[in-house]
């Protein structure tokens, strides 16, 4: 029993996701009770009546309190979790035990994620509610339909991609290819396209390959931000809910052909004669059928509830993190573009889009506005509310011809014009307040009208449909992608399901070398990469661990202990070691230089309880740790390495430790092959 729910502070449901059970107990609890002229209540009003009461007790809990409670458990072991951002609650409840309230709260921040992603700075606002909760019915239905996708494709992948379980990515270790395919996406593709007179004013930043969910090759353009690790795993989960790969078991061809069904060859029925031509024979369906009209009117119904499918050349709007000259911008708009080479294998194509400098210049202003806000919210006036800033009168002046600059382009003003004169006169007017808590509502209001530009300009729906790239340019680039890897498709998709690490150094003499190791996973947290042996989170795993109940058992052995070093990562633990009835686990966490020298150990931040979930998806716990670290090293470039081994508890505990020392230095060389 599952459920993530978004409501505003007044109990409005903003978005909804239940599996069936629950909602077969939705139904069950609040069925009985039916509505006037005996209808029963519409399911959003019922999981509307099951939240409201939560909803209500936490506003009233912060109004008077200014905290509130995040997680309770009720009598029948239901775990409910809430966290509020910005103006909506978030709340996921579990009432099967198959999730832990980590769980639960990592499903939220990794929710807000990709709402993030797809709505970019309206997320900072009130204006959310419209977008998560339009007034037109079947656009509410597309928008939610793409939601619960985007959930359960999460889900999926958390369950059986062992990358996503550790919230890195994963890579084809395949050295040539990929230097090959990095340097076609460098001098061909991306080349031919941002000289193209077809790309309506895009320009290619990224382009990626993905094997699955496996990054083949990566290549951003000299004036691209670095794609962030978190967007990148954020950009899979919606490409894999675009184009699902199937979790198959690790079957090879020749395993695939002794198994599959003996060949049937299909004759066609000849076609009638003359003669038969007017006439059916008795077991044929009738050419006419009369039909309930009241069935024929609900078919037709279902048929226009249905959404329509995508255009594949309709490129998704994503907001993404991006360094640039200007400074830091954690919501910038781009156009990607998902084009499918195969079954499983795809082109992706990140753009900047035509005027992404008014971005730029909404994130600067609404970053001014928020800390003006802030400090006057906290009682600093005058000159120490806007120190550390530039000068309120420049903002002035900017942002005036910032307002003409957008009406010049025909982009709606007047509200934001209206709120910016109210604040003038408040802020710089001799009869107004000046820079005092009274300009508090005005700030607000203020940074709600810059999100309504960035909705008009990036977010509406009728926002892209001229500006982007050709359809013919779009079928060109995927022609020569798929020209330049036809040879290598099929090999490429049996290595997505048996990635060895090291070509030249065979799973087999691996183990031979290291007797006991059942599994390991090392990431190279610098960089978001994990480099390990696959192992497929399925029912039948990897081919390294055999098929069957083992397979399974290393799995929830492996999961459990993930989530186990996490605990201990976040009260500052860097290593675990623990026997686990026939299997000894070890975790490592650690420093290095980017010569390979381990730096020194240090006791790292232990985090409180209600911190966010320790990951890269849901939070980028790393980054944040090589910051910390790295400030007693300015001048040398940190790197961070996680190692985690499974080996059989009848190896002495000496000889898995220097198993684990040996290990990540015969990994280290292949982590050098660049990502980004």
């Amino acid at each position: 029993m599952k459920c993530l729910l978004v409501a505003t502070e007044s109990a409005e449901v903003l978005f909804y996701w239940t599996d069936t059970e629950f909602e077969l107990n939705i139904q069950e609890q609040y069925g009985g009770s039916q509505e006037e002229g005996g209808r029963l209540p519409a399911f959003e009003d019922s999981i509307n009546t099951l939240f409201a009461p939560i909803i209500i007790s936490c506003s009233s809990m912060v109004d008077r309190l200014g905290d509130s409670y995040t997680s309770f458990i009720t009598e029948n072991n239901h775990i409910y979790v809430l966290h509020q951002f910005e103006e909506c609650l978030y709340i996921a409840v579990n009432g099967d035990g198959e999730e832990s309230e980590e769980d639960l709260k990592r499903k939220i921040y990794v929710m807000n994620k990709l709402t993030k992603i797809l709505f970019g700075m309206v997320t900072l606002s009130p204006l959310l509610r419209k977008e998560l909760r339009p007034q037109d019915t079947a656009q509410r239905n597309r928008i939610w339909k793409k939601l619960r996708s985007l959930l359960e494709t999460y889900s999926r992948l958390r369950e059986h991609d062992q990358s996503f379980l550790v919230e890195a990515v994963e890579r084809l270790i395949h050295p040539t290819l990929c230097e090959q395919c990095i340097e076609f996406l460098e001098r061909k593709l991306v080349q031919q396209i941002n000289s193209s007179v077809e790309r309506a004013g895009e320009e290619v930043l990224h382009a990626f390959i993905l094997v699955h969910t496996k990054l083949l090759a990566f290549y951003s353009s000299r004036n691209a931000s670095t794609l962030a690790s978190s967007d990148l795993l954020a950009l899979i989960v919606m490409l894999q809910d675009i184009c699902p790969s199937s979790f198959l078991d690790d079957t090879t061809p020749e395993e695939l052909e002794s198994t599959s069904a003996p060949d049937v060859f299909y004759t066609p029925e000849p076609s009638p004669t003359d003669q038969d031509s007017g006439r059916l024979s008795s077991d044929s369906p009738p050419v006419f059928q009369f039909v309930d009209p009241d069935i024929q009117m609900a078919e037709d119904s279902l048929q226009m509830l249905k959404v329509p499918a995508p255009d594949p050349m309709t490129p998704s709007r994503v907001f993404l993190e991006a360094t640039l000259k200007e400074g830091f911008f954690p919501m910038m708009p781009h156009s990607m573009y998902c084009l499918p080479l195969w079954p499983s294998i795809t082109l992706v194509l990140l753009t900047k889009v035509p005027n992404s400098h008014v971005a730029v210049s909404v994130c600067g202003y609404l970053e001014v506005i928020t800390k003006l806000e802030k400090r006057l919210s906290e009682g600093l006036q005058g000159a120490a509310a806007s120190r550390g800033q530039p000068p309120i009168h420049e903002l002035r002046n900017k942002l005036d011809r910032f307002i003409r600059f957008l009406a010049s382009m025909d982009i709606q003003t007047s509200h934001l014009q209206n709120v910016w004169t109210e604040f003038k006169n408040k802020a710089f007017s001799r009869s107004g307040p000046g820079l005092t808590r009274a300009l508090v509502p005005s700030c607000r209001s203020l940074r709600i009208q810059l999100c309504a530009v960035f909705r008009q300009c990036f977010v509406a729906e009728c926002v892209g449909g001229s500006q982007r790239l050709a359809p013919t340019l779009q079928e060109r680039a995927l022609c020569m992608v798929q020209e330049k890897l036809m040879d290598w498709k099929d090999f490429l998709l049996v290595k997505s399901r048996r990635n060895i690490t090291m070509v030249s150094y065979p799973c087999f003499q691996l183990h031979s070398e290291f007797p006991g190791l059942v599994h390991f996973i090392y990431v190279d947290r610098s960089t978001g990469q994990m480099i390990a042996p696959s192992l497929h989170m399925t029912d039948h795993a990897a081919s390294e661990l055999g098929k069957g109940p083992l397979a399974y058992f290393i799995k929830n052995k492996v999961r459990d202990f993930v989530a186990t070093t996490r605990r201990y990562l976040q009260k500052g633990y860097t290593t675990v070691t623990l026997r686990d009835g026939d299997y000894y686990f070890c975790y490592f966490l650690w420093f290095e230089n980017e010569t390979g020298y381990k730096l020194e150990v240090i006791d790292i931040p232990s985090l409180p309880d209600d911190s966010a979930p320790i990951g890269m998806l849901a939070y980028n716990y790393y980054s944040k740790l090589l910051r910390f670290y790295s400030k007693n090293y300015h001048s040398e470039v940190v790197k961070c390495f996680e190692l985690l081994t499974v080996h059989l508890g009848v190896i002495p505990t000496e000889y898995i430790l220097q198993h684990c020392s040996q290990l990540a230095r015969k990994m280290w060389e292949p982590s050098r092959i660049p990502l980004l």
